[in-house]
């Protein structure tokens, strides 16, 4: 159990290492493109989430009134 307390935080160290090992294996100049990719995965993502909560909702309102 023990060694699972080792990985449970990150410090700045880590954080600086692994940006390092990033830099190195992308480049400066792909860097800035996976960013880019990753933000509009995860803004796509959100838009989806936010789409099925939409569709929730509408068919709860929907049994509602189907009820009165």
């Amino acid at each position: 159990m023990n060694h699972l307390l080792l990985f449970g935080t990150i410090g700045a160290t880590e954080v600086i290492i692994i940006a390092l090992i990033v830099l190195l294996l992308f480049g400066g100049k792909k860097i800035p493109e996976l960013m880019k990719g990753i933000g509009k995965g995860v803004k796509s993502f959100k838009d989806g989430m936010k789409g099925i909560e939409d569709d929730i909702k509408e068919t709860n309102s929907e049994e509602k009134e189907e009820k009165k």
